[in-house]
């Protein structure tokens, strides 16, 4: 699985406002990652991946 379709896993365990709110977030940060030269198997975009899934994650916690 590659690292957009993880990120869409994580935001679909989200209700809606949330799940944008994460999307629009990490969006940009990955467009701004790579208009700056950075490459799709760089840490810092397994970062994004992981914090999609972290949000998802303490959402569920919560949610119990």
């Amino acid at each position: 699985m590659d690292f957009e379709e993880r990120i869409l896993e994580a935001i679909s365990k989200l209700p809606r406002d949330i799940a944008l709110k994460v999307l629009m977030d990490v969006h940009q940060r990955i467009t701004d990652w790579r208009e700056s030269g950075g490459k799709e198997d760089a840490p810092y975009i397994e970062q994004q991946v992981r914090y999609a899934e972290n949000v998802a994650r303490a959402y569920e916690t919560k949610k119990d």
